[in-house]
């Protein structure tokens, strides 16, 4: 990832190795509109709900640990790293709600981090379990976001989108070949898909 005028001032560079996919647009907005945008972000229901959780599971998350970014890497829209933080890939956005989503996907991923406390993202099943929680969770495969992808299918669809994002995360994975990619998601999939918490179900 590039290093912006953020990251000058001391804020690390994560790896982003548990990105979700970027927006195919180009261009994206400027760190200034997207330093305002995660602020706004802050404020939607589900990003309070979550911090919220986070703050009685021993882990907050401070504001400095969102970090906007100009990211290289087309594939991501944002990530997050164990004890660093949580970026957005401001180039890579355009409205407020795509950035409302990769602080929910990328704040699950640090409340499993939190919780389990002994997550290790090198371990194929652990992150497999993660991104199944983060995809199904967060809303990203609602099916109005399917449809903007270009998945047109409408019965069974949500559980096909979050196999199939999870995979393609999980494959990412510099520890994970493809197999073991595959292996992990269908091996954790019934238990990490029921998985909820902290929402009493999926949102």
């Amino acid at each position: 990832m590039e290093e912006t005028a953020a990251a000058a001032e001391g804020v690390p560079v994560p790896d982003a190795r548990t990105g979700v996919e970027a927006s195919t647009r180009y261009g994206g907005m400027s760190i200034r509109q997207c330093v305002d945008k995660i602020n706004k972000s802050l404020e939607h229901p589900k990003v309070r709900f979550l911090r919220e959780h986070m703050i009685d599971a021993g882990c907050p998350v401070w504001v400095r640990l969102l970090m906007p970014l100009n990211c290289k890497d087309q594939g991501f829209a944002g990530g997050y790293t164990s004890g660093k933080g949580i970026a957005i890939c401001c180039n890579h956005m355009t409205f407020q709600d795509e950035i409302n989503q990769v602080l929910i996907h990328e704040l699950i991923h640090a409340y499993d981090d939190c919780r389990a406390k002994n997550i290790n993202w090198k371990n194929c099943y652990h992150h497999a379990c993660s991104e199944i929680r983060a995809n199904h969770l967060s809303g990203d495969c609602h099916y109005k976001r399917e449809l903007l992808r270009g998945f047109m299918k409408i019965r069974g669809h949500e559980q096909e989108c979050v196999k199939r994002r999870a995979l393609k995360s999980v494959q990412i994975n510099p520890h994970c070949s493809d197999a073991a990619a595959r292996d992990a998601v269908e091996a954790v999939w019934d238990i990490c898909y029921n998985d909820t918490y902290p929402f009493e179900r999926a949102p």
